[in-house]
């Protein structure tokens, strides 16, 4: 599950009795060997996806992590890619990431809460890779109109989400168990670690997409391997 270069079990503990931005602090030298990083062959098939709409002239990586999205699309970006998170240690790994891209695109990081951005109407792409479940559930209209204020009309909001598993899987259980570890981890333990499972699924969260005027694409291309993930295009109406 793990690199031999990952974090050790007491880390990962040492990381979850510690505050969401703290946690990711700790973990972030060692995130790229973690399971937890967006994998390259899933950007590889939204870098594909994408093409059609290329090139964008900028783009806001939302709670970017290590930049891995910022170095598997910065060839459909011509001018300007920034990312934002809210971890000073993820944002100094995403800088040495990015320093060998490839492209003449600009390339920005900016310490900051993704329910609190300072955009507006500012960039041709968003998109937001494995972060959801950092978004309380009560909190992703917020993150929606966050997003949405950051398009310029006509804009476009990517991300990969899929459906709720079965309640029979195997897959499901796990995240209820692990779900209801998080909240009595939560309950006992100050500040909080924000982490769940089952966040902004489909097909709810397009009817939240939709109630902030989006227009909602979903497509089913991911391979065998992949196939219970979908691509979901939002775009922010000429209008808005």
């Amino acid at each position: 599950m793990f690199h031999h270069k990952g974090p050790s079990l007491f880390e990962l503990a040492r990381q979850g009795l510690a505050s969401t931005e703290h946690g990711y602090d700790l973990l972030a030298p060692k995130f790229d060997y973690t399971p937890f990083r967006t994998t390259d062959s899933v950007l590889a098939v939204v870098s594909v996806q994408l093409q059609e709409f290329a090139p964008f002239n900028s783009m806001l990586d939302i709670c970017c992590g290590t930049g891995a999205a910022i170095q598997k699309l910065d060839t459909l970006c011509s001018h300007r890619m920034v990312g934002i998170d809210m971890s000073a240690g993820m944002l100094e790994v995403a800088r040495a990431n990015t320093q060998s891209a490839t492209g003449n695109t600009y390339i920005q990081f900016v310490r900051g809460n993704a329910l609190q951005m300072p955009f507006n109407s500012s960039f041709d792409l968003a998109v937001c890779f494995g972060a959801f479940g950092h978004i309380l559930p009560q909190d992703s209209p917020r993150l929606i109109r966050q997003i949405t204020g950051a398009l310029k009309p006509g804009g476009k909001f990517v991300f990969v989400t899929s459906k709720m598993p079965p309640r029979w899987s195997r897959a499901y259980w796990f995240a209820r168990v692990f779900n209801a570890t998080m909240h009595l981890r939560n309950w006992i333990i100050k500040p909080p670690f924000i982490m769940y499972y089952l966040t902004f699924l489909l097909p709810a969260v397009r009817t939240l997409l939709e109630e902030q005027g989006l227009d909602v694409e979903v497509r089913h291309v991911f391979d065998t391997s992949l196939e219970q993930l979908r691509l979901v295009i939002a775009t922010r109406k000429s209008q808005q």
